[in-house]
């Protein structure tokens, strides 16, 4: 991990960032440093391009056309026009912005891609993003146009427009031109020479920006989930049996078992439980409890192998080319190659929708349940109605949650395993790894709202009963009744399902949750 100074300072050392300290970084909780090593290293991949330069050598990018245009040589004196040109014909994105973190974390990822010295890049560039990020200049960006293969081309190019003292920014609160943006952050902008054009746009870091911030929210909706998991245990009457350590050690599956073990923890202590321990005539509650478990821990393997493909992505260089050793070695060396493919990301990101569905559907399948009122055992009223018949209730939030459930099947639907070549036909695989991180957060976002209904019907199940749950889901059960009163009649849901799904992004369950990432 890169050290920094203080709690509030990260120091581009060359290491992997963090998903922590993206998310620090993006929702501008702290400032970026670059200590003189790195200044060092940025300064020697830089020469070894000046010695290329100087070597008459045909070098993709540095004296050449880009895409299906590089086998054009590009005389001398067109350099710093063919980088600016990039810039400005690459910026091509439509659509509404993308949200101001994402852009943020982004420059980020850039800045630490760049600082490890094989972009060959003049510090001066490196220094002017982290200064735009360190005085809160956002670029405007346009959230579609990447195909995530050449890199995040377009969505960079909107970027780099702004530090040029070209394009649009976010400054202050303001959209303004992003030459204004700059001059009243007092920061400079920046001349491109020989190959920084590219090596500012030919990189994976919107697909790796928002994998990171999806995983930080990720991490405080699992621990909601699994909250509302006991909630919905103790809200159905239903048994804990099934969560026996016994049973999930002979499965043989870790997570299960790990979701297992958090769930139980939330139940420590319930008076309900023990209530129908004895002569209850229920042999085996329905899966969406019974397996819970085994749903919950599946998600979990799918997140668990997405954060480590994102964390290996926070330590890489992803440009073209390659920038290797330095001038006056034996071996200086520029290399084309793919590091900029966005496959590793994109299919993770995919995964990583797949695991929203479950953990949303299993869900709303105990929504169901509950708000059905069907169980004798458990003489709740028919959608928690606090007068059936002339008050429905929570009837409708069974419908909102079954809505998000069907536009999540959607969802996971893989970008990545559909291919339209682009750049006629040099690029002809690429990724779509920016629409499976533009699905994930619509993704994230709908299950954020499902187990958000699953909490407002269990704490109102939970009015109803006589007898208190657990420890843990009493504070949880408070938390949730600090912003959403009791229903004695009839109201618009909504608000209230929003304030908790507020609740859940900030990560108020997350403390909960013992041995749960809070993001």
């Amino acid at each position: 991990m890169p050290t920094a100074p203080s709690s509030n300072t990260i120091a581009l050392t060359g290491e992997p960032l963090t998903i922590t300290q993206i998310e620090r970084i993006a929702l501008s909780q702290a400032t970026i440093e670059i200590p003189s090593d790195t200044i060092a290293r940025i300064e020697a991949s830089r020469s070894v391009v000046e010695q290329a330069m100087t070597d008459g050598r045909t070098i993709y990018g540095v004296n050449t056309g880009f895409g299906s245009l590089a086998n054009t040589r590009v005389p001398a004196e067109d350099l710093r026009s063919l980088q600016l040109n990039l810039i400005r014909s690459h910026a091509a994105c439509i659509g509404k912005p993308l949200p101001t973190e994402t852009v943020r974390a982004m420059m980020a990822l850039l800045t630490a891609s760049l600082s490890r010295g094989h972009s060959g890049v003049r510090p001066v560039l490196v220094r002017t993003l982290v200064e735009m990020l360190n005085k809160g200049v956002t670029p405007i960006v346009p959230e579609t146009g990447s195909v995530g293969a050449s890199g995040d081309l377009a969505p960079l190019a909107h970027t780099v427009l702004v530090a040029l003292g070209e394009g649009d920014a976010e400054y202050q609160d303001n959209r303004i031109a992003g030459a204004d943006a700059m001059r009243q952050a007092g920061i400079t902008p920046i001349h491109l020479e020989a190959k920084e054009g590219l090596a500012l746009i030919n990189g994976t870091h919107l697909m790796a920006a928002r994998a990171s911030l999806a995983l930080c929210a990720i991490d405080r909706l699992v621990a909601a989930a699994v909250v509302s998991t006991g909630l919905a245990i103790d809200s159905a009457k239903a048994t804990d049996s099934f969560l026996d350590p016994r049973v999930h050690a002979i499965r043989n599956q870790p997570n299960q078992a790990k979701a297992a073990a958090l769930i139980s923890a939330q139940l420590k202590g319930s008076a309900i439980l023990p209530s129908h321990s004895v002569d209850d005539p229920r042999v085996q509650d329905p899966y969406s409890y019974r397996c819970s478990p085994v749903v919950l821990g599946a998600a979990l393997d799918l997140i668990d192998a997405a954060r480590s493909v994102v964390e290996n992505e926070l330590g890489a260089v992803t440009d073209n080319p390659l920038v290797f050793g330095r001038a006056g070695d034996d071996g200086p060396d520029m290399v084309s190659a793919g590091n900029f493919h966005g496959m590793p990301l994109a299919v993770q990101l995919d995964s990583l929708s797949v695991a929203m569905c479950h953990i949303a559907g299993i869900a709303e399948r105990r929504i169901f349940q509950l708000l059905a009122a069907r169980d004798p055992q458990n003489p709740l009223t028919p959608h928690l109605s606090p007068n059936p018949g002339t008050q429905s209730g929570l009837m409708i939030t069974q419908y909102t949650a079954a809505a998000c459930v069907n536009e999540l099947q959607t969802l996971a639907t893989p970008a990545s395993v559909a291919n339209v070549p682009t750049c006629a036909g040099m690029e002809d695989y690429n990724s779509f790894g920016p629409t499976s991180a533009k699905q994930l957060r619509r993704a994230v976002d709908l299950t954020r709202s499902v187990i958000a209904i699953e909490m407002l019907c269990c704490c109102a199940a939970l009015d109803q009963q006589e007898l208190k749950t657990g420890g843990n889901l009493e504070e949880a059960r408070s938390i949730v009744r600090g912003v959403v009163p009791v229903l004695t009649e009839d109201r618009s849901p909504s608000p209230d399902i929003e304030a908790i799904k507020l609740l859940i992004s900030q990560g108020r369950f997350a403390a909960l949750v013992d041995g749960m990432s809070e993001g």
